[in-house]
């Protein structure tokens, strides 16, 4: 199939047929769904301090399950990652004035987070292997006005969380692991999110575990679950009640349903199983991909394993003969998607561009006794720009209901755009 005509130049597609949606649920979450709609209650929070402030039995199943599994003390239960996010935020008493060093490349709440607490993120640049963020810039960019760090374990490998942690205590900062596409995954034989302070899980629809929309934030610290609890659930309305609690508290409603929670039971006893079968067809994809000229895929830092949640390679043009861009769109016209260097860099963003996130004001980049200058001008982290802008290439989830034969599938038309990439680029536009 390689002699014929790219789709590209008007040849037939390999893939003709939608991808289709990953969907992993089975029967058992649709008897745990059954089983809560018809007994109820469909959420089982109270806004009062007491037993029921914490959820419904449903929740507390779910939360007690996941700490077990992580060997975490606590686990809490929100209704995003994003929400469960902010919380970490608030747990670690981020305000304006303060700063908090975090990623240019992940989904936009690893850094917005720090707004919504009133506080200013810092970026730091990636690893151009890992795509994680390097220690080393995370130390450029710490100030007198940095409180904490927000790092993200991307595309299913953790971070280089030993440097980290040490940069952070030397200089007194907390940190937040953003595990969201990471769970299963570990460090050093360490389950990744469960290293720093907190840890942050997601139970998004696109996640490996998920219940549509939903997150879990874990700690080994009491106060830490304690404040967490309390922004989950309106917990300026309970803290007089709370023996022996200091300070005020400002939460809000991000609560987990008994619904989420009953699903996200049945998605979390799946997790092994679902990770070993991306693994095993990612021993498959390797085996076709490593060897072509100009692709390199992905890098595992030694001690760490990796789950996944993206593959992500390397497009060296001069070797492999096309660029990025151009191999996309071929790859596109194939039947097969892929993007084009992730997300942009979240500093890009008109947030950050115009300093406004709160309405027509310029807080809290703009604020009293505050006068410190984060950069965030294009160029700023020229790695994370760089990978956007000209060599990563994001390829889709490669875990069920794919299989070898879609593979074959894929790397038949990875075969075919390469054979004619001399005619690809002379008529590329």
């Amino acid at each position: 199939m390689t002699n014929e005509k790219p789709a590209l130049l008007g040849g037939t597609p390999v893939r003709q047929e939608p991808l289709g949606i990953i969907h992993n649920i089975g029967q058992e979450e649709i008897d745990a769904a059954t089983r809560v709609l018809t007994r109820g209650p469909l959420s089982g929070f109270v806004g009062v301090w007491g037993e029921k402030f914490l959820g419904g039995e449903e929740v507390r199943r779910f939360e007690d399950a996941f700490a077990k599994k992580f060997k975490i003390k606590h686990a809490v239960g929100f209704n995003s990652a994003t929400t469960a996010l902010h919380a970490a935020m608030v747990a670690l008493e981020i305000g304006p004035g303060d700063e908090v060093i975090v990623a240019p490349y992940s989904m936009a709440a690893s850094a917005t987070c720090v707004i919504n607490s009133g506080g200013i993120p810092v970026f730091a640049d990636i690893d151009e292997r890992t795509f994680n963020m390097d220690p080393e810039s995370i130390r450029s960019k710490i100030s007198t006005y940095t409180k904490a760090i927000v790092v993200v374990n991307l595309y299913g490998q953790p971070a280089a969380l030993d440097e980290i942690m040490a940069i952070a205590r030397e200089h007194n900062l907390k940190v937040v692991e953003d595990n969201a596409q990471s769970p299963g995954a570990t460090y050093k034989g360490r389950l990744a999110g469960t290293i720093a302070d907190i840890g942050i899980f997601s139970l998004n629809v696109n996640k490996v575990i998920q219940t549509g929309e939903g997150g879990i934030l874990v700690t080994n610290d009491d106060r830490l679950a304690l404040r967490a609890q309390l922004c989950r659930n309106h917990g300026e309305s309970v803290i007089d009640d709370i023996p022996g609690y200091e300070g005020p508290m400002f939460g809000s409603n991000y609560r987990m349903t008994e619904l989420e929670a009953a699903i996200a039971y049945e998605q979390l006893m799946k997790l092994d199983f679902l990770t070993q079968k991306k693994k095993e067809l990612i021993d498959y994809v390797e085996s076709q991909m490593k060897d072509i000229p100009g692709i390199t895929t992905p890098y595992v830092a030694p001690d760490n394993t990796h789950v996944y949640f993206q593959y992500a390679i390397k497009i060296d043009e001069a070797k492999l003969g096309l660029s990025r861009d151009l191999f996309v769109k071929a790859m596109a016209a194939e039947g097969f998607p892929l993007g084009r260097g992730y997300v942009k860099p979240i500093y890009w963003l008109k947030v950050f561009q115009e300093r406004r996130a709160f309405n027509n004001t310029h807080f809290p980049f703009e604020y009293p006794g505050y006068d410190g200058k984060p950069d965030y001008s294009k160029g700023s982290c020229p790695v994370v720009e760089r990978m956007y802008d000209k060599e990563l290439v994001t390829i889709f989830h490669f875990w069920h209901p794919r299989d070898r034969a879609f593979v074959d599938q894929f790397m038949t038309a990875v075969k075919k755009v390469l054979a004619h990439k001399d005619e690809l680029k002379a008529v590329a536009v």
